[in-house]
């Protein structure tokens, strides 16, 4: 497909979608089932007019999976509850944790014994299959910062989290492959892969977080009438905290979420102090600037990068959607593909969900949900990428990106055609 083919595809999909979007939001299916068909019917799989070859462009396809998970946890950061309360973070930390340890090994076990292949990619593969994704997860996904409820809660913070707590069991497959080096008796992959990449992660996003939340709302303060570009402030946080992360060996994943979240957190903690000073008359009421249309009762850098945010996200999705559709011929759908997306979402998520959420004080009925709704995309296509960019044979990054491939198409369609009823018969339900 030649270069002005892809500018007349792109830019008319963005046009339907742009002018008809009251009629695709009354559709029984979500956004993400129309790209892919587009991309299968242009694909190998059908008209054959182009076709997309991850291995070939993998390093292309690492940046372009990179960007769009990061600023889609960026966007779920901000949208977090404030405050933060341990009662209500049990269950995503759980989750993020314990269910993505256990989906690892299980899905790990499934490809070694039944599948056949070696430790090391199994592990791998389980890595790559586990997290569920911020990207392609929007209709289950808190809508706004105001947004109580507890499924979306859960599953938002979810997929925050554990697009980091995912990359030590990438490392630990990589280094049974002999592609990163694990220590002796797996020492160095202990201490630097899980505890100072995930601790140091966690904190280089909170401070860095919370220092642009407060040096936002010093210069948006009366005394010094200073306007702030909040879309680049949002894109800036996300660039130097991902690169310090990755500058000091820390999962930027990680942080770039809970930098989102420090400075929603902060933000909010400033408005509710300024609220209390205006019942004291310690403060004027016209300090600071209001916020015109509603939202926060003044200017924030996370409400006001969020829409931007929001619809970066929504063109990166569309356009790696697409390329998976492009990726797929017929034959691509073997038995052991399917068997593995059909064990992941029948048995290893449902399972792991259950028994990470053991006394968290979770609803049965949401643990179900729950449990059903692990969507996969964007995130295990990066983390794909990452492992073919480091050296992964090729034989086994065949196997893998097959596997991958459709697993994620998969999820797209059976999530994607089971999130509208679902989740209108559980908001009737609650």
């Amino acid at each position: 497909m030649t270069g002005a083919l892809w500018f007349l595809l792109v830019g008319g999909l963005l046009l339907v979608m742009g002018l008809t979007p009251s009629f695709i939001k009354r559709l029984p299916v979500t956004s993400a089932i129309i790209y892919l068909s587009i991309g299968l019917l242009v694909g190998p799989t059908l008209l054959n007019a182009f076709h997309f070859n991850p291995l070939r462009e993998s390093a292309l396809l690492e940046v372009l999976t990179e960007v769009a998970v990061l600023i889609s946890l960026f966007a779920a950061g901000v949208k977090m509850p404030a405050p933060m309360r341990l009662d209500r973070w049990r269950a995503p930390l759980l989750l993020a944790s314990v269910s993505m340890a256990l989906t690892v090994a299980m899905v790990a076990a499934f490809a070694h014994y039944v599948l056949g292949l070696s430790l090391g990619a199994a592990v791998l593969l389980g890595a790559i299959v586990a997290p569920t994704d911020p990207v392609l997860a929007t209709d289950v996904q808190i809508r706004h910062p105001g947004d109580r409820d507890r499924l979306r809660f859960n599953l938002t913070c979810e997929a925050g989290m554990n697009d980091g707590s995912a990359f030590p069991f990438v490392m630990l497959g990589l280094g049974l492959l002999g592609l990163h080096d694990l220590g002796d008796f797996g020492l160095r992959w202990a201490l630097v892969d899980v505890l100072w990449a995930t601790i140091a992660g966690i904190a280089i996003g909170v401070v860095l977080g919370a220092a642009l939340g407060r040096l936002g709302w010093t210069l948006r303060s009366r005394r010094f009438d200073h306007h702030l570009m909040d879309d680049f402030l949002g894109l800036g946080l996300i660039g130097v905290v991902y690169g310090l992360s990755e500058l000091v060996n820390a999962w930027g994943f990680l942080a770039v979420f809970f930098a989102a979240v420090s400075l929603r957190q902060t933000e909010v903690r400033l408005i509710n102090a300024r609220a209390a000073n205006l019942e004291k008359g310690l403060v004027g009421h016209d300090d600071p600037v209001a916020t015109p249309g509603g939202g926060d009762p003044v200017a924030t850098v996370s409400e006001g990068s969020l829409v931007f945010k929001e619809h970066l996200e929504r063109i990166s999705e569309l356009l790696l959607i697409l390329l998976v559709g492009g990726s797929l011929f017929l034959d691509s759908w073997s038995w052991r593909a399917v068997s593995l997306a059909l064990f992941l979402f029948l048995v290893a998520r449902p399972l792991s969900v259950a028994i990470g959420l053991l006394g968290s004080r979770t609803p049965a009925h949401v643990r179900g949900m729950v449990g059903w709704f692990g969507v996969r995309g964007i995130g295990s296509l990066y983390y794909l990428m990452y492992a073919i960019e480091h050296g992964l044979p090729e034989n086994v990054a065949l196997e893998l990106i097959h596997m991958t491939l459709i697993v994620v198409t998969m999820s797209i369609l059976v999530h994607g055609a089971s999130v509208k009823p679902l989740m209108n018969r559980f908001w009737r339900a609650d």
